[in-house]
């Protein structure tokens, strides 16, 4: 169904400089795409004399915005939230995540990732970047909810022919559907060997898929390589060719002036996940550094038990904080920054241009957010940006719509039963606990 909100503020993420972010007007969508961005009645008018059959959304009292773009994550790990705590790094995922991880299904995986794309969804993220198992099952999940995706089929050193099996199948059933895509994804440098993170390259050049891996992202992890390869982290993947414009890095906390410096080179996206870097005390990555020497930094929430919710309002609010305090200056990494790391810098880290996802223009695919701004914590609203970035949180969220499909509607998830999903899941965690 077309539909148009109207009388609303927009955001467009698309002012460079002083340039005004936001003017009140209207957006109407046609198909997948903003078929029309204005500030002119007239045009509205004449718009609707055209599609007489246009849904007519009041947006007063609201703001539209692009649609916020999680850049890694593990979304089925929703059914590990809260299971283990306050623990550090390795004994959380020798001990706890990875047995239960050997204990789970296909079937369990996608049940997690429905819960995570549901949270997801609610909180206004309209695309996301996955790294888990059983990708290839988790594309029905993500077709029926209708969430823009990435899914990178993650393996170990000794998984990789399961991951590549899982990759192909994942390719074979994202046929047809533009809005997902798929990636390969090895776990770490201090987990996969030189020989298959090579290997796992090769595959994807050859299916022409991303790639995507954790980096520096302890400096437990930082050491074991050096002691390993002689090498830092970025080093070592650099000189066995993982790094190019095809590449997302994850986390990258312990990384120098020169590893900085071979990541912008080779085109490669670094994803920040700053409340899980705080949580498992990895450490501060240097984002300020990194957005000043010219990378292509973006925002994630990284996965729903090291985090432990995959909100990216408390994100973007966490991550601009974390920089002032770190480097001691308050000016570093404003809202507006913020906001594009998480929209615009997102849509590169998904294979798209910035004129195509992440803006709001008109052609552009209408991946987009609507918020009631009629809350105590919102008003009164001095600067609209600040507001969203340092104020906004998830349930601010009232529609949601995804290549031009609404799938959050009034606050609600379209087609999907919560409480029975909410007991699905309690039934399969009990059971996978079980085993």
């Amino acid at each position: 169904m077309n539909f148009l909100i109207r009388h609303t503020t927009l955001l467009p993420m698309t002012a460079e400089g002083c340039e005004p972010k936001s003017f009140t007007g209207s957006i109407a969508v046609e198909g997948n795409r903003i078929a029309l961005l204005t500030a002119v009645e007239e045009e509205v008018e004449a718009y609707l004399e055209q599609h007489p059959e246009c849904r007519v959304i009041d947006g007063r009292g609201r703001v539209v915005m692009p649609g916020l773009i999680n850049t890694h994550c593990h979304a089925a790990m929703s059914l590990q939230r809260n299971m283990a705590d306050d623990i550090a790094l390795m004994e959380w995922l020798n001990d706890y995540i990875w047995p239960f991880e050997a204990k789970q299904t296909a079937e369990d995986i996608a049940l997690g990732m429905t819960l995570g794309v549901v949270e997801m969804l609610l909180g206004g993220v309209t695309s996301f970047v996955d790294m888990y198992f059983h990708e290839a099952r988790c594309v029905e999940v993500v077709r029926r909810l209708g969430i823009r995706a990435l899914l990178g089929c993650s393996y170990f050193d000794h998984t990789i022919a399961l991951a590549k099996a899982d990759a192909e199948a994942a390719i074979e059933a994202a046929k047809g559907f533009s809005h997902i895509g798929i990636a390969i994804a090895p776990h770490a440098p201090y987990t996969v060997s030189r020989e298959r993170l090579v290997e796992g390259k090769e595959f994807a050049r050859q299916h022409g898929l991303p790639l995507m891996i954790h980096v520096a992202e302890t400096q437990a992890e930082a050491e074991y390589v050096r002691k390993k390869y002689d090498r830092t982290p970025v080093e070592w993947l650099d000189e066995i060719g993982l790094l190019d414009e095809q590449t997302i890095a994850a986390h990258c906390v312990w990384v120098d002036e020169k590893d900085r410096a071979t990541l912008k080179k080779r085109g490669v996206v670094v994803s920040h996940n700053a409340q899980s870097n705080m949580k498992i005390s990895s450490g501060i990555s240097p984002v300020a550094a990194m957005l000043d020497e010219g990378l292509c930094v973006t925002l994630a929430t990284d996965g729903p038990c090291s985090n432990n919710d995959l909100d990216m309002w408390e994100e973007m609010r966490s991550a601009a904080f974390l920089q002032k305090v770190a480097t001691g200056n308050p000016l570093v990494l404003p809202a507006y920054e913020v906001l594009k790391m998480a929209t615009r810098n997102g849509a590169r880290a998904m294979g798209y241009s910035e004129q195509e996802l992440g803006v709001l223009r008109e052609g552009a695919l209408a991946d987009l957010v609507m918020i009631d701004l009629q809350k105590p914590h919102l008003q009164p609203i001095n600067d609209l940006v600040s507001d969203l970035v340092y104020c906004g949180k998830a349930s601010d969220v009232e529609l949601v719509a995804v290549d031009g499909r609404i799938v959050v509607d009034e606050g609600k998830v379209c087609g999907v039963d919560l409480p029975a999903l909410y007991q699905a899941v309690s039934e399969a965690v009990k059971r996978i606990q079980q085993k």
